[in-house]
C-alpha cells in the first residue's frame, strides 16, 4: 500500500480530545476499514509549538507545515503532527497509509 499526506482541523477541550474527534470524523467520512489516507490511520500525535507569528501568517504556516511533513512527520506509521491554533482548536497533519 501507499501513503499520502493529510491536514485537518479539529476542536476539543485539549489536544487529545481534538485528536479523538478528528479520527472519529475521518472514520465516519472514509470508513473503518483502514488505508484511508486520513488521520484515521494514526494512533498518536506529537504537539509542535509554533509562534503566533507563524500561526497567523497563512503562507508562513503552510511552508512550516510542509517542512515538518517532509522532515519530522514523514512516516506513515508514525505519529501525526499537531499544532494548537487557538484555545480548543488544533491542526493535525502528516503522512497516512492509503
Amino acid at each position: 500500500m501507499g501513503a499520502t499526506t493529510f491536514r485537518t482541523t479539529a476542536t476539543g477541550k485539549n489536544a487529545r480530545e481534538a485528536f479523538a474527534n478528528a479520527r472519529e470524523e475521518a472514520q465516519w467520512e472514509h470508513g473503518h476499514s483502514g488505508y484511508s489516507g486520513t488521520i484515521a490511520e494514526k494512533s498518536s500525535f506529537t504537539l509542535v509549538p509554533l509562534s503566533e507569528e507563524v500561526i497567523n501568517d497563512r503562507a508562513l504556516f503552510d511552508t512550516k507545515i510542509d517542512e515538518l511533513i517532509d522532515t519530522q512527520f514523514d512516516d506513515k506509521w508514525g505519529p501525526a503532527g499537531c499544532v494548537q491554533l487557538a484555545e480548543h482548536k488544533y491542526y493535525f497533519f502528516g503522512w497516512a497509509s492509503c
